[in-house]
């Protein structure tokens, strides 16, 4: 009867117990750690402070007086007795289902997708419109560039005008 299973067992209450001191210490820590450990120059404040709270936890709302919390209820009583249609249909509203949630999520990304679909085809046509103009001005020099003399020589006059204009048009 005295096995390995009940070394085992009493190894394990002794950390149980172990652990229960440890916390009794911890929590008997924490209880002296807001008691008076306040430095003696700054002790007063402290304890105002602390008085402070607890008054304002025995009168948390005397802003408000009496008569205007009668009306308060009265008002919603009244509220209640003849509209209660519409407060159950602006509560549905205002408490989402979380199906609800996933459908305007979904439109959400739905339509940011369609946007950068837009924006990705405007960028592509751009980008085609571009080189179809770089395309048809390096057609144009190509073809006077390249033209020939009746013997087969370059013809170096539209050669020149050629790189006068490009050098107006720079400047």
């Amino acid at each position: 009867g005295r096995g390995f299973a009940f070394r085992r067992k009493q190894k394990i209450e002794q950390q149980y117990r172990k652990l229960l001191k440890k916390r009794k210490q911890v929590h008997s820590q924490q209880g002296d750690q807001f008691t008076d450990t306040y430095p003696e120059h700054l002790k007063h404040l402290y304890l105002a402070e602390e008085e402070k709270l607890k008054k304002q936890r025995r009168t948390p709302d005397n802003s408000v007086s009496s008569e205007e919390k009668l009306n308060k209820t009265a008002d919603v009583s009244i509220m209640d007795t003849f509209s209660s249609r519409s407060v159950v249909t602006q509560e549905k509203f205002k408490n989402k289902t979380s199906n609800q949630k996933a459908k305007e999520e979904y439109e959400k990304i739905k339509a940011e997708h369609a946007r950068k679909k837009e924006e990705a085809e405007k960028r592509k046509q751009q980008r085609e419109e571009a080189q179809r103009l770089y395309k048809k001005k390096k057609m144009e020099a190509y073809k006077i560039l390249s033209k020939k003399t009746k013997k087969g020589q370059p013809n170096l006059n539209l050669q020149v005008e050629f790189l006068l204009q490009k050098i107006q048009q720079n400047t």
